[in-house]
C-alpha cells in the first residue's frame, strides 16, 4: 500500500472513531434542553443514549462479519452513509419518539464503521509494535470524541441549541464520505461466507437481551414486553449457539471464548463501560438539574475525566511493552476502581471541584485500560477473523454501557435527591470496578510475564489456504503469527 493510501486509510480510520465515541457522550449534556423542548421523561432520556447502544451493540457482530466478508472499506463507506444520514433526521427531530427512532439507526450506522476503522488502521501496521501504536491511535481518537463530546455538547447548546449536537456529525460526515471515496484503497479480505442466520439470531439475542434490561428497572420484570424481550433473547441466544456449533464459516467461533485472554478482556470491558457510561449520565443530570450548572459548564467540568483518556490511549503503548498487559490491567483497575470510591465521597462536598479532582484518576485509569483490553482481544483472534473479533469486543462493551445507563437512572433517583442517589451510583460503579479487577488479578496470576503481543500478520495479508482458512500458527504467547517456511 503506498504511503499517501496507508496515511488516508488510517487518518480516515481515526476520524471513524471519533465520530462514533463523540456520539456516545455529547447526547449527555442536551439532556436538560430535551426535557425542556421536546418534553421529554426520564425515560425518554435514557432512551435517547440508549436507543443509539442498543442497535449498536445488536448489529455489532453482525457488522463485523460483513465487514470481513464485503471488505472494511465498503463497510465503512456503508456505515458512513447510514451514520451521517441518521444524524441529519436527529437535528431535524420534532419530538422525541422520532429522535430516538433516528438514534436507532445512527447506531446501525457506527456499528458499521467502529469494526471497519479499526481493521482499517491496522491493515498497514508490519510488526507488533506497529499493530500496538496504531490501535493506540485508534483508541486514542475514540477518547478525544469521548473527551470532545461533553464540552463540544456544553458549547453548541451554548451558542445554537441541542439540534446543533446531531448537526456536526453532518459536517464531519460529508467530507469524510468524500474523501472514502476518492482515496481510500480496498483492504484485501478474506473470502468466507456471511453467515446470515447467524447475523439475524445474534440480533434478536442481543437486541432483546438489551431492551430488557433498558426497560425492566422502569416497567417491571413481569410486564409483558420485558417478558417478551426476554423470551426472543434466550430463543435467539439458543438459535445463535446452535447455528454456531454446526456451521463450517460461523459469524462468531464460539471456541474464541475458550481463550481466557479474550474472554478475560471482554468481561473487563463490559464492567469498564458499565460503570463510565452509568457514571457520565448521572452525573450530567446531576450538575445540571442538581446544581443548576449550564450544559458548557457541564462540558468544561468533565474534561479532566475526558481529556486525560486521550494521553492515557497513547501512553499505553509504552506502558505496555515495560510492565506487560496482565500488569498494567491490574494497576489501571485498582486506580479505578479507587478512583470511584473518591468521587462517591467527593459528591457529598457543597464545592463541584472535589469531583473533578477525582476525575482525573478516573480518566487516566479508563484511557489506559481501553487499548490495553482492545489488543488483548485481538491477540487471541486469527488474522482473518479481526473485523468479527473487534465487533464481539465492543458489543460487550456496548451491552456494559446500555446497562450502565439503564441501571443508574432509576438509581439517582429524583431531583430532591440526586446527590444520594449519586452516591448510590459511583459505589455501584466501583463495584463494577472490583470485578474488573479479579479479573485482571486472577488472569496476572495464570500469565505472570504475557504481555499478549498484538498479532504480527498484517490483515488481510495473510496467506490463505485452499479452503479459505488462515495457514497462520498460534503463538505461545497468545497472539498469532506467519508460519515459517
Amino acid at each position: 500500500m503506498p504511503v499517501e493510501h496507508r496515511r488516508s486509510v488510517v487518518a480516515l480510520a481515526l476520524i471513524a472513531s471519533f465520530m462514533v465515541f463523540v456520539d456516545g457522550t455529547i447526547v449527555n449534556v442536551t439532556v436538560a434542553q430535551l426535557a425542556a423542548h421536546l418534553n421529554a421523561t426520564r425515560a425518554e432520556l435514557e432512551w435517547s443514549l440508549n436507543a443509539y447502544t442498543l442497535s449498536f451493540a445488536a448489529l455489532m457482530l453482525g457488522a463485523g462479519a460483513i465487514a470481513d466478508t464485503i471488505g472494511a472499506k465498503r463497510a465503512f463507506i456503508t456505515g458512513l452513509v447510514v451514520f451521517t444520514g441518521a444524524s441529519a433526521v436527529c437535528a431535524a427531530a420534532t419530538s422525541m419518539l422520532m429522535l430516538n427512532l433516528a438514534r436507532l439507526v445512527q447506531g446501525a450506522g457506527s456499528a458499521l464503521l467502529l469494526p471497519s476503522a479499526l481493521v482499517l488502521a491496522t491493515a498497514s501496521a508490519t510488526d507488533e509494535h506497529a499493530r500496538q501504536r496504531l490501535v493506540g491511535w485508534w483508541a486514542a481518537a475514540g477518547g478525544a470524541g469521548m473527551a470532545a463530546g461533553p464540552l463540544l455538547g456544553g458549547g453548541l447548546v451554548a451558542l445554537a441549541n441541542w439540534r446543533a449536537v446531531f448537526a456536526v456529525n453532518v459536517v464531519l460526515g460529508i467530507p469524510a464520505l468524500i474523501w472514502s471515496l476518492v482515496s481510500m484503497p480496498a483492504v484485501v479480505r478474506r473470502v468466507r461466507r456471511l453467515d446470515l442466520a447467524g447475523v439475524a439470531t445474534a440480533t434478536v439475542f442481543i437486541g432483546g437481551l438489551v431492551f430488557a434490561l433498558i426497560e425492566a428497572p422502569g416497567r417491571g420484570w413481569l410486564d409483558p414486553a420485558i417478558i417478551t424481550a426476554a423470551g426472543l433473547a434466550i430463543a435467539g441466544a439458543a438459535a445463535f449457539i446452535g447455528i454456531e456449533r454446526t456451521i463450517r464459516q460461523p459469524l462468531l467461533p464460539l471456541q474464541l471464548y475458550a481463550d481466557r485472554g479474550f474472554t478475560a478482556a471482554a468481561a473487563q470491558g463490559t464492567l469498564l463501560n458499565f460503570a463510565f457510561y452509568g457514571v457520565l449520565f448521572t452525573m450530567s443530570l446531576l450538575l445540571q438539574q442538581g446544581r443548576g450548572l449550564s450544559a458548557l459548564t457541564t462540558g468544561l467540568l468533565f474534561l479532566p475525566l475526558t481529556g486525560l483518556i486521550s494521553i492515557a490511549n497513547l501512553l499505553s503503548a509504552p506502558i505496555t511493552r515495560r510492565i506487560g498487559r496482565p500488569r498494567l490491567l491490574v494497576v489501571a483497575q485498582s486506580v479505578l476502581m479507587l478512583a470511584l470510591l473518591g468521587l462517591a465521597w467527593a459528591s457529598t462536598a457543597a464545592a463541584v471541584w472535589p469531583m473533578i479532582l477525582a476525575l482525573v484518576p478516573i480518566g487516566i485509569s479508563s484511557g489506559l485500560l481501553v487499548p490495553t483490553m482492545t489488543a488483548q482481544s485481538i491477540a487471541a483472534v486469527e488474522p482473518g477473523l479481526h473485523g468479527a473479533a473487534s465487533a464481539a469486543f465492543n458489543t460487550s462493551r456496548q451491552i456494559g454501557g446500555a446497562i450502565g445507563v439503564a441501571t443508574f437512572g432509576p438509581l439517582l433517583g429524583t431531583a430532591q435527591n440526586l446527590t444520594r442517589g449519586f452516591i448510590t451510583c459511583a459505589l455501584v460503579a466501583a463495584g463494577a470496578s472490583f470485578l474488573g479487577l479479579l479479573v485482571a488479578a486472577a488472569r496476572l496470576k495464570a500469565v505472570p510475564d504475557a504481555t499478549f503481543p498484538p498479532p504480527s500478520v498484517v490483515y488481510g495479508e495473510e496467506s490463505l489456504g485452499p479452503s479459505g482458512g488462515s495457514e497462520c500458527r498460534r503463538s505461545s504467547e497468545g497472539g498469532w503469527a506467519r508460519p515459517s517456511h
